[in-house]
């Protein structure tokens, strides 16, 4: 079937867009209606509100929110909430941090919280009249950025510094304005672009009239004013330590073993790019999980922690471990940008019911503790790993997803549960359980 273009979609009522969609789409129409209808909200002003996080919206797209209890992090315990359809995620997460309850949780700090904004232009002339240039107008883009800045300023953030960065080795005439900034408990991503495109009109307009410019030098091009998601200097640190024989809680493996096929695995991760990424992967499903249950973006911060792990030229693990007179250590050092106050968090009733329940952090608060999210979920795989493999967990919690897609009622779902306890979980093993069962009665 063609589909047809339309023009003024975003103009039409949601119910017009819905019906178009349906007829231009769908071959049961009421059918498909019906479900995007279903998840609407019954309260009319919730809804609204939903409806205005984006453009175009004819539903809402459900994502469960989990939670993981018993985080011990520098001796005060969260529960940390965590929004993701992956199966395993969250019960390896609260396993990780049992795990640690006892042997003296986790350990946080915030290393640095600065962030990185850039006006990028071409100049075509002398360097040393630019740099000249840039030594005037550089107190000038701070003071027209004040009527943005104030605010920031009164709570302690602001403009930490601009440098004027030589780009021509890379693009003939390239060069930027860098900027960093520190923006307190708001991720600033509005406040940074803010601050750059005034920076922009002020270098340009000065530029024009700057004396130690030809005609053609005062032609100063802005090509554009944006803020990076690669923070490699808003960091934070979260490890978790005890001594090697402490490790085992089974009889399957001794501490000492279990600690040297641990660091064993992250030093595979650590040099080879094939593992590095599905073992950061695993680190990005706690991440993610909170920070999207924080009202957060999830995206930046996923373009800014993979370019941190590619930083030395190759792409590496994010965690590190070690084992020094007797003490193992596990650890991660990771870019961070989150806020909150602003954007969702303010608006999003789970949103603010999620920072409630994490004590209403800081921002530099909620790195720690989405920092710790994923050192967690890293050493509960690493665990699997180097023990009893990844399938056996993971497909035990994939149990009930293969149950529903078979339409298993209660008594069938407390059958099988009970059946593969004992049994090997495979997609093919659960049809066939789930034939003879049906078969039987």
């Amino acid at each position: 079937m063609m589909s047809k273009t339309i023009s003024g979609f975003s103009k039409l009522s949601k119910s017009n867009k819905i019906d178009w969609i349906v007829n231009t789409y769908f071959s049961n129409t009421e059918e498909a209606k019906r479900i995007l209808k279903q998840y609407w909200n019954n309260n009319e002003k919730l809804q609204q509100l939903h409806d205005e996080f984006i453009e175009n919206t004819v539903t809402n797209y459900y994502l469960p929110l989990g939670v993981a209890p018993n985080f011990l992090i520098n001796d005060t315990l969260y529960t940390i909430p965590m929004a993701i359809e992956e199966s395993s995620v969250v019960a390896a997460a609260s396993k990780a941090a049992n795990f640690w309850l006892d042997r003296g949780g986790f350990k946080t700090k915030v290393i640095s919280t600065t962030k990185i904004g850039q006006v990028h232009f071409m100049y075509h002339g002398d360097f040393k009249k630019l740099q000249s240039f840039f030594n005037y107008v550089k107190p000038i883009l701070i003071k027209d950025a004040k009527p943005i800045t104030k605010n920031m300023e009164a709570r302690g953030g602001g403009i930490i510094d601009i440098e004027l960065r030589d780009k021509t080795e890379d693009i003939n005439g390239y060069y930027q304005l860098h900027a960093s900034f520190e923006t307190l408990d708001a991720m600033g991503a509005n406040f940074i672009n803010s601050c750059l495109e005034q920076f922009a009109k002020t270098f340009k307009n000065e530029g024009l009239l700057f004396e130690g410019f030809s005609e053609e030098e005062k032609q100063i091009q802005i090509v554009m004013s944006i803020l990076s998601n690669y923070v490699p200097d808003c960091l934070v640190r979260a490890e978790v330590s005890c001594k090697v024989e402490d490790l085992s809680d089974n009889d399957l493996i001794s501490g000492e073993d279990f600690a040297t096929k641990f660091v064993q695995a992250v030093n595979i991760a650590e040099i080879e790019p094939y593992r590095a990424v599905t073992h950061n992967k695993g680190i990005m499903n706690g991440i993610d999980a909170v920070i999207l249950a924080t009202g957060n973006d999830f995206r930046a911060v996923e373009a800014g922690v993979h370019a941190y792990a590619s930083r030395h030229g190759k792409y590496s693990s994010l965690t590190h471990a070690k084992i020094v007179d007797g003490i193992f250590t596990f650890w991660t050092e990771i870019p961070l940008a989150l806020g909150t106050v602003g954007g969702l968090t303010n608006l999003h009733p789970l949103v603010k019911l999620a920072l409630e329940l994490l004590h209403k952090p800081s921002a530099k608060e909620l790195m720690q503790i989405v920092a710790v999210a994923g050192l967690a979920q890293n050493f509960a795989a690493l665990r699997s790993l180097t023990t009893t493999g990844i399938q056996q967990g993971h497909m035990k919690m994939h149990l009930m997803n293969i149950l529903n897609q078979f339409e298993a009622n209660e008594k069938e779902k407390e059958i099988l549960t009970e059946h593969f306890k004992t049994n090997t979980v495979t997609h093919s093993a659960v049809v066939e359980a789930i034939k003879e069962l049906r078969v039987k009665n």
